[in-house]
């Protein structure tokens, strides 16, 4: 099943697949597909099979390291036991004469290159050393492995890691020798450790018998493999003898505590060992915790070296150590990419070779079918210039380009005709298309126009009758309140001021009929007019609300940046701007800052005049007011609004052909603008 919807997709690829893709793919595939995959394979291969060869070696490297490990510690352990054997040595102890046995004791030291050696009795205390200060005597050294051994009776030799207080009993000189500071190492574990203190000793210890067979003590000495550089030098010189690796690697050795390197030719920078740095972490997990050789290339200081390392494990049964064996990679892997490059290079040239041929056969068969594609998709992206320009071929092919030349130049007659036609059509949708919108713009403002002028005529109306109606009254009550604030003299002193709020308001009634009449009738009020410098009226208006300025902490700000004269009654744009500043100061009952700006204008008509700009920081005009403001009687002062100060603002700045708007953020203040005709 599986088979059979690979050919239906091969099937179905290959039928969507162009002439000039088919060939190519013939073509191209055995080069594209099978030289790759050989290449490949032999380079997986290759480098495999390589790889194993690298990691075999260090493999043996590490056996022969490890040997070499063994046979030093077996020889010590050899020459401390044929000390312990000695007739002399055992005569001395016997006798108890512990001037000479110290005295034997110092020269086997320095004759078998030991670090110490000292002479315990039955119990492990020890009652002779080398040490010339003898300050390990008394001192019990039965909890060690290999003295318990030597008091049951069996000569041992083992690995074990010496505190800096052990070593300070042995003397002085291995404790200096042993200490090695810390190197900052990338990709070692965390520590919190600045310097290496214990020593790595290959401890050996054997009986000393009398000759009856009884135990007289136990002869124990030790050689600190620390800074031991002799050690590692010739582990190196064994493995890595002259002419076993290839020019530019170097071979090394090394010895740990843990993972700090404290014997090594590895090289920091010169000729200074990279003692004191450590093993990465990756390295110590597997070693030492997990307690497996490492075989695999690894970073070491400075560079990546194939590399063997096993753990070390003390008289204990701990693994506190390793030794190592490596070599540079460096040299073997440039060998390694030389090679891969030098086959890279050999399978590039055949399939070079191979294409460039296979696609000489092919291009005189895809070459104009590629012509005549490249030409039909020109031409469907709009471009009817596009041609083949005929083949060089004599063939069916070549023929068929030359006709396709011809259509296309027929196909390009006929469409030029056409967008012609399009053309002319299009223009004359275009001018028919503006006339109805001037047509439409007219009718909307002359039917906007109608509907104002029967609002007014009908306002006017009832207006003219309110007035009249309300007039007379008043005039009857403001004339007998005259003639009560007369006839009462002093006796009305007392309802003084009742007197007054009728006054006040008797006054308002007058105003809000007055507003009335203009708001209906507003021709009937318009005023003389004249050409002014609107900078001189804002500041006049200002004066004029000063006394409400001085009611609220409100900070005035006027820009005075218009030049132009405007043609205008001096008095109604005083109104104008009175209103507009008394809106902005109710606004801000809090304070607050008023900003007036003026400024010039003119636009691609040569129309020119100015614009006022007055903005408060005030509360604001919530949204769904937004489209009543400019409506008569519409207010939302709770109290003393009538509702006709922004209605009457915006007869009186249309009759001048100017316009007047506003935008609002609530919250964040409000701004009128003023624009009017030079």
């Amino acid at each position: 099943m599986r088979g059979f919807v690979q050919r239906v997709f091969a099937m179905r690829f290959l039928g969507n697949t162009s002439v000039r893709t088919k060939l190519l793919l013939v073509a191209l595939v055995p080069f594209l597909t099978v030289l790759p995959i050989l290449f490949s394979l032999i380079s997986y291969w290759g480098v495999a099979y390589y790889d194993r060869l690298l990691t075999f070696k260090v493999s043996s490297d590490l056996t022969v390291a490890h040997e070499y490990f063994i046979h030093v510690r077996e020889k010590i352990g050899l020459d401390i036991a044929s000390l312990g054997e000695s007739h002399p040595f055992v005569m001395t102890v016997r006798d108890g004469d512990h001037a000479s046995l110290q005295r034997m004791l110092m020269e086997k030291h320095e004759a078998l290159e030991l670090d110490f050696l000292n002479l315990l009795d039955t119990n492990g205390r020890v009652i002779a050393s080398s040490n010339r200060m003898n300050g390990a005597l008394g001192n019990s050294h039965a909890n060690w492995p290999v003295v318990r051994a030597s008091l049951e009776g069996t000569k041992a030799t083992g690995i074990d890691i010496y505190s800096e207080d052990q070593l300070k009993q042995i003397s002085d000189k291995v404790t200096r020798q042993a200490y090695l500071e810390l190197v900052n190492t990338s990709n070692a574990a965390p520590t919190d450790k600045t310097a290496e203190r214990s020593g790595m000793i290959i401890h050996s210890a054997t009986p000393v018998r009398n000759a009856d067979g009884s135990l007289l003590g136990v002869l124990e000495g030790g050689m600190l493999l620390n800074q031991n550089l002799g050690f590692v030098d010739t582990i190196n010189s064994l493995v890595y003898a002259d002419g076993s690796l290839p020019e530019g690697s170097a071979g090394t050795a090394t010895l740990f505590i843990d993972d700090v390197r404290i014997a090594t030719n590895v090289r920091l920078f010169g000729n200074k060992r990279a003692l004191g740095t450590r093993a990465s972490q990756i390295v110590r997990n597997h070693v030492l915790n997990d307690g497996r050789t490492w075989l695999d290339r690894a970073f070491v200081v400075h560079d990546w070296y194939i590399s063997a390392y096993e753990p070390i494990s003390d008289s204990f049964g701990n693994r506190v150590g390793m030794l190592y064996v490596g070599y540079l990679e460096k040299p073997f892997r440039n060998a390694k990419e030389t090679a891969i490059a030098l086959l890279a290079t050999l399978f590039t040239l055949i399939c070079i070779g191979g294409v460039y041929f296979s696609l000489r056969v092919a291009r005189d068969i895809y070459g104009p079918l590629t012509s005549m594609n490249r030409t039909m998709t020109a031409v469907e992206q709009g471009n009817m210039h596009a041609r083949t320009g005929g083949t060089q071929t004599r063939d069916e092919l070549g023929s068929l380009s030359h006709h396709l030349d011809e259509l296309l130049d027929t196909v390009q007659q006929q469409n030029e005709e056409l967008k012609a036609w399009g053309d002319q059509l299009d223009r004359k949708v275009v001018e028919r298309t503006i006339e109805l919108e001037k047509t439409n713009k007219l009718l909307v403002q002359a039917q906007q126009q109608l509907v104002l002028a029967e609002k007014l005529a009908a306002i006017g109306e009832i207006t003219a009758g309110v007035a009249h109606e309300i007039n007379n009254p008043i005039a009857v009550l403001q004339g007998n309140l005259d003639v009560l604030r007369d006839a009462l003299g002093a006796a009305a002193k007392p309802v003084q001021g009742e007197l007054q709020l009728m006054d006040q308001q008797i006054h308002r009634i007058n105003t809000i009929v007055t507003k009335l009449l203009q708001f209906a009738s507003p021709g009937e009020f318009a005023g003389y007019v004249e050409t002014i410098s609107v900078n001189d009226v804002v500041t006049d208006s200002l004066v004029l609300v000063r006394h409400l300025l001085n009611q609220s902490n409100i900070e005035v700000v006027h820009n005075r940046y218009a030049t132009f004269a405007v043609p205008i009654n001096r008095g109604e744009l005083q109104q104008v701007l009175i209103n507009l500043f008394t809106n902005a100061i109710h606004a801000m009952k809090d304070g607050g800052k008023l900003t007036i700006e003026t400024c010039d204008w003119q636009d691609e008509n040569g129309t020119r005049g100015i614009t006022i700009a007055v903005k408060d920081t005030g509360i604001g005009i919530k949204p769904e007011d937004m489209a009543r403001v400019f409506d008569a009687f519409f207010t939302t002062k709770r109290q003393g609004g009538t509702g006709l100060g922004l209605s009457i603002s915006y007869t009186l700045v249309a009759r001048y052909g100017g316009t007047i708007t506003v935008k609002s953020e609530p919250g964040a203040g409000t701004e009128f603008t003023v624009n009017l005709l030079a």
